[in-house]
């Protein structure tokens, strides 16, 4: 019962370590905090999946004009002449072909490279007066002014520009935005929480007013500051704001305005954009309305072309018909790169390309709504399994469980995503079953490993390794406690030792016990007995303890069989060496003892005491007397009368004692439970069997004539001898009429 409780005990406490880890992890999930560590692992998970799963489309429509390094050595720095952009449009538009461009740059300033600006104010100051000069001038400026030269080439062409919006207090605003895609009264009356700008950086007005439209590039940030999302819209003075992937898409599908889908159910006066659905297209975005980035692969997976390519014609005619045109730089100088999943120096016209491409081929990854609410469902029924369960495992199956959970969390996820491109929430589910199975691990080796300790340093010297291994395995079972419990216990003696130990020089004498209690321990070990202690030449062992055995009785007549054995080698080996011959005698008893840590204050020890273990060191006194090796008790015998052949020796009163017992030799190993003893051996049982019931039957010379016949069997001469003696003495003074054949012992 006290290894019951001890052991529940620990499984409660490991239970309520799980059950901590499974509510900080839901009240995480429930938004009453957050935990920047559970946002991060959802983050490494979503890139994980991504970079598995990332494809180049060889038929993408979309196509970049890559202000790169070689171009910026051939035109020059950044920015260049309108009217060189203005050429490259004319290009672009009229001999490739191209459906839509967008440019991801912002022309937020005029271009005065022409030196216009400068001729004008001569014209208005020290030229004013020469008509001349004057005409000239208006003869040039349709050449020198770079502005109108490229808003020409905006004009009534599906081309967009870009801008950026800012944050903070004091954020500037620079140029004229374009019209917003919606305004508050569009959303009939609701307020979407999407992100809010204070300032902008945008196009001068007559360059945006003669384009089709623009796009705002606001890059948005993770935790991690990795992008992962776009903003498709964003808020600024009533107006919402398309991003420039958005209206390249829109733009290239025919140029409808996106219908808003909203969800159920909103808080307050705010409610969720869902999706924006253009030309039957829906784009998922999330609660904030940005859209995730279907990456493609690393930097190169569009199509890629060089500015000085196209301006210099190295092009064939018609390269890019129906295509989308973006327009950027990858140069590292133009500070347009940006961190990715697919890569850390990544440039933002390529993500912009990504998105782009996801619009069109309808492959937006969607975080549903309710996915919240499965994975706090999900991880209450795993997390709560697996709270109960975990402590329960085995190192290997909790890791082979764990393990499997991994795997089919991953497989769940990478499915949904490829065939439903729903992004299913991981870390809460990934750190419930991972976090359970650390804690019990952390558990293990810090609480049990402890215990385990405890248990080798204070059974190492008593048990063999194995059961050691077994406790240590099971700490609560190791208890030291003193109890009552049915056991077998041995001893063993070496008959006369101090004539042995008077004929042997130390050294050797040091030797021969050494190496005669090495032999016998390993075989009380062989059978998982626990060696009590040595004292001097004799051995006590004991099983049934700290492990309950079933099997103790016979696990201890095995271990006598065993030792005799060895004893008979070890004869020949000392013989060879000049050592005295050892003779062994040992006795056993199987019943009720009390087992524990027991001694004084200065020094304790696991032991057995009690009647049971006195009766087996009296046994192992009376083998000598009866000269036979074993002498078991009847207890023992009758718990392991299946496994061994017996024969009784005699019904004995040993001092102190007001109970005879029934003391018994085992003669041989039973080949099966109701085998047949046969042979000599079965012979000489059969005969002293007679000769002890002529004995208790007072025919003493039946009695005799049966040792005769047994002294011609080669049986023991001190077994002979004693019982001539006794029917020697009753001859002389026969006991009393009430005697039952028990043989009373007066001394111990």
């Amino acid at each position: 019962m006290r290894w019951f409780t001890r052991s529940r005990r620990g499984y409660l406490l490991r239970v309520a370590l799980n059950l901590g880890l499974l509510l900080v992890l839901l009240g995480h999930a429930l938004g009453e905090y957050r935990l920047d560590a559970i946002d991060r692992v959802e983050i490494w998970t979503y890139d994980l999946r991504l970079l598995a799963t990332a494809k180049v489309d060889p038929d993408s429509p979309v196509v970049i004009v890559d202000i790169d390094e070689p171009s910026l050595a051939a035109v020059g720095r950044w920015p260049w002449p309108r009217h060189l952009v203005a050429s490259l449009l004319d290009e672009l538009l009229e001999r490739q072909g191209a459906a839509v461009v967008a440019f991801d740059v912002v022309f937020a300033e005029p271009d005065e490279s022409s030196g216009l600006p400068v001729l004008e104010r001569l014209a208005t100051d020290a030229f004013r007066d020469q008509p001349d000069f004057l005409g000239v001038l208006e003869e040039l400026r349709p050449t020198l002014d770079h502005d109108a030269r490229f808003a020409a080439a905006l004009r009534d062409r599906p081309v967009l520009l870009g801008y950026y919006f800012s944050g903070g207090a004091d954020a500037v605003r620079v140029g004229q935005l374009p019209e917003p895609l919606f305004r508050e009264e569009d959303f009939g009356g609701r307020r979407i929480p999407v992100v809010r700008g204070d300032g902008y950086g945008a196009n001068i007005p007559e360059l945006q007013q003669a384009a089709s439209g623009a796009g705002h590039f606001t890059p948005l940030f993770d935790v991690d500051g990795i992008t992962r999302r776009v903003p498709l819209l964003i808020e600024f003075d009533g107006g919402y704001y398309e991003s420039l992937s958005l209206a390249a898409a829109r733009l290239y599908l025919g140029g409808a305005v996106p219908r808003p889908v909203f969800g159920e159910a909103g808080a307050g006066d705010y409610f969720a954009l869902e999706a924006l659905n253009v030309a039957g297209r829906s784009i998922p975005v999330d609660r904030f309305g940005a859209a995730l980035v279907p990456y493609s692969g690393p930097q190169g997976s569009y199509r890629y072309i060089s500015v000085t390519e196209v301006l210099q014609g190295a092009l064939p005619a018609g390269s890019l018909a129906g295509k989308i045109v973006l327009i950027g730089t990858s140069a590292t100088g133009l500070m347009d790169l940006r961190a990715t999943p697919v890569g850390n120096a990544y440039p933002g016209v390529e993500i912009h390309a990504n998105l782009v491409h996801g619009i069109i081929s309808e492959s937006i990854l969607y975080e549903p709504a309710y996915l919240e609410g499965l994975e706090i469902l999900a991880v209450v029924i795993v997390g709560g399994l697996l709270m109960f369960l975990m402590p329960k495992l085995g190192p290997a199956v909790a890791l082979i469980t764990v393990a499997g959970l991994t795997l089919a969390l991953f497989a769940g996820g990478l499915y949904l995503w490829q065939q439903h491109l729903v992004v299913m929430p991981m870390a809460l589910l990934l750190l419930t079953v991972l976090g359970m199975y650390l804690l019990d691990t952390i558990y293990a080796l810090f609480v049990e490993n402890r215990a385990r300790s405890r248990v080798s340093a204070l059974f190492g010297q008593y048990v063999p390794p194995r059961v050691v291994d077994a406790l240590a395995d099971n700490p609560e079972a190791a208890s030291m406690e003193g109890e009552s419990r049915e056991m077998s216990v041995l001893f063993s003696d070496v008959r006369d030792f101090t004539r042995i130990s008077e004929g042997l020089p130390a050294n050797q004498l040091s030797a021969l016990m050494n190496d005669y209690l090495s032999v016998m321990t390993r075989a009380i070990q062989s059978e998982n007995g626990t060696v009590d202690k040595y004292i001097g030449d004799a051995i006590m062992a004991f099983w049934g303890a700290p492990l309950p055995q079933q099997d103790h009785a016979a696990r201890s007549v095995r271990t006598a069989l065993a030792m005799q054995e060895a004893a008979n080698g070890l004869r020949e080996v000392y013989a060879g060496r000049g050592w005295p011959l050892l003779h062994v005698g040992i006795g056993i008893n199987t019943g009720v003892m009390s087992v524990g840590n027991m001694g004084s204050e200065f020094r304790r020890a696991y032991t057995v005491l009690g009647d049971a273990v006195n009766l087996a060191s009296r046994l192992e006194m009376l083998t000598k007397h009866y000269g036979v090796g074993i002498i078991v008790s009847e207890g023992t015998r009758a718990e392991t009368e299946a496994a061994f052949h017996y024969r009784e020796l005699d019904r004995i009163l040993v001092r102190g004692k007001e109970h005879a017992v029934s003391i018994h030799q085992p003669v041989a190993v039973r080949s099966a439970p109701d085998a047949r003893l046969s042979g000599e051996m079965a012979e000489r049982c059969l005969l002293y069997a007679e000769m002890l019931q002529a004995y208790r039957d007072r025919d003493w010379d039946r009695a005799e004539r049966a040792l005769d016949r047994l002294g011609k069997r080669d049986e023991s001469d001190g077994l002979i001898r004693c019982f001539r003696d006794r029917i020697d003495r009753f001859r002389a003074a026969p006991p009393p009429d009430d005697w039952t054949g028990v043989y009373r012992f007066e001394t111990k």
